[in-house]
């Protein structure tokens, strides 16, 4: 009996111990030119390090997208805040040393990497010039890092997202409220489509006062506190022509079986659903206040949605179509999110206002709690999985 006992004792000892990972994160901190990594043990997170980054010792470069290489070997960071010119960056994982970097446009941001052409497509959202001429996606060969192509789409390009299989890229245009699909092996835009849900579309008998609307607000009630970027944000739409669709949106992420987008719509809190095949809106989500990032779960059962304007982050049953939890983040100005490959865990970031701290925030999926929280630096931004380890 005694030896029975000892062989359950080490069956369950090592149930656990294979059961147990570490999560890893990378998350860039826009106003101190640094970039965190983050362990997750399933109860705690920890932050392992800080990483100066730029080459710009009395000037913040700005670092916002974040992405890492399937593989897992290198990250590539945007810094957004180049004269005039941004950069990308390439790290190697484990040491985070800088190994190259390549000047692209006007304030890049987010990033992804086909799994199709092993290039990475980002947007050069243009949040500095002027808001009125169509910006850019530059297309990178990592290996060389150098720009091998700039392919033209709209007004202040955001949350650059590939199919799974590579083959198509998409970005939404937040000042042209459009959706744009690139061929990721031509290169060129094959289509594009309005934001706006099907029975937001305008019309004579809308009743829609594009005159009356608070195009500085994106939904935040005050500029009190404000991070430099969010006040740029807000004065940029506040010299947008009044015929610009109030949709502003702001990010694109595709479902797992690459036949719909999510994309999210900050101007008028919700998030549509499109039938890639059809080029046509499915459904529409009504969400809190100004959603602004968001992303499906690999097995599609989850979309977990931030909620700039509210300070909070949502999760979706995407089979129901009904938003099954509601979390308070710590702080305010919510931000980025990515959901772990065993689609257990949510990682935030949440910029904070100010001096405050930014933080990453984790939320358990299966449970549906908060269950640790990172203090970082100040604007937490833009936020990337690495690896887990048992």
């Amino acid at each position: 009996m005694k030896r029975f006992r000892q062989l359950i004792l080490i069956s369950l000892i090592g149930t656990f111990s294979l059961s147990a990972k570490d999560y890893y994160i990378y998350c860039a901190t826009e106003s101190e030119d640094e970039v965190a990594l983050i362990r997750f043990d399933g109860k705690i997170a920890h932050v392992v390090k800080r990483i100066p980054v730029g080459v710009w010792p009395l000037e913040i470069e700005g670092p916002h997208g974040i992405t890492v290489s399937p593989d897992g070997d290198y990250w590539y960071l945007s810094m957004a805040h180049g004269v005039p010119y941004g950069h990308l960056y390439k790290y190697k994982t484990g040491s985070d040393e800088m190994v190259d970097r390549v000047e692209l446009g006007l304030f890049p941001a987010t990033m992804g990497i086909s799994n199709a052409t092993g290039l990475i497509y980002i947007v050069n959202f243009n949040l500095h010039g002027g808001h009125t001429e169509p910006s850019t996606v530059s297309i990178v060969d990592p290996d060389e890092m150098i720009e091998i192509d700039r392919v033209e789409t709209g007004i202040m390009p955001h949350g650059s997202r590939l199919l799974n299989n590579g083959l198509k890229h998409y970005s939404v245009a937040m000042m042209s409220g459009t959706l744009y699909e690139i061929d990721a092996m031509t290169m060129q835009v094959t289509r594009t489509m309005s934001t706006s849900p099907p029975q937001k579309k305008m019309s004579a008998h809308s009743g829609h006062n594009m005159k009356k609307m608070d195009h500085g607000s994106m939904k935040m009630s005050k500029n009190k506190g404000m991070s430099n970027k969010d006040k740029n944000e807000i004065a940029a739409m506040g010299e947008m022509n009044h015929e610009m669709p109030p949709e502003k949106p702001t990010w694109v992420s595709p479902h797992p079986n690459d036949d719909l987008l999510y994309v999210v719509n900050n101007g008028t809190d919700n998030v549509v659903e499109i039938n890639v095949k059809s080029w046509k809106v499915t459904r529409t989500f009504k969400t809190d206040k100004a959603p602004y990032n968001c992303e499906v779960s690999q097995d599609g059962r989850h979309l977990v949605v931030t909620y700039k304007g509210a300070a909070k982050t949502g999760v979706w049953d995407l089979k129901t179509g009904k938003e099954i939890a509601k979390f308070n983040n710590t702080r305010k100005v919510t931000h980025g999110v990515v959901i772990s490959p065993d689609n257990r865990y949510a990682f935030v970031s949440v910029e904070g206002i100010g001096k405050e701290p930014g933080s990453v925030e984790i939320f358990d999926l299966k449970e549906l709690k908060a269950v640790a929280v990172a203090e970082i630096g100040k604007q937490a931004g833009g936020i990337a999985f690495w690896k887990m380890e048992n």
